[in-house]
């Protein structure tokens, strides 16, 4: 990944739709925390759990799928 990080931080600083994606990302991510740190969720908690996971494995593919796109253009 550290071979990326120009290519990541150029998509986060050109990339709309990547930049969204990362603060999303980081967004879910600091709720899961939150949650997480409770000694007990309720069912809706537990959901939200579920939910926010799912949320971020899309989130970090559609991300992935944008920096292999741009990896690609750029070899091309």
């Amino acid at each position: 990944m550290a071979d990326l990080e120009p290519l990541v931080q150029r998509l986060a600083a050109e990339n709309p739709e990547f930049r969204k994606l990362q603060e999303d990302h980081a967004k879910y991510k600091q709720e899961l925390n939150e949650l997480n740190s409770r000694g007990f969720l309720t069912a809706d908690q537990q959901w939200r759990v579920s939910e926010l996971k799912k949320l971020k494995l899309m989130g970090k593919d559609r991300m992935e799928s944008l920096i292999r796109h741009a990896r690609d253009a750029a070899h091309a």
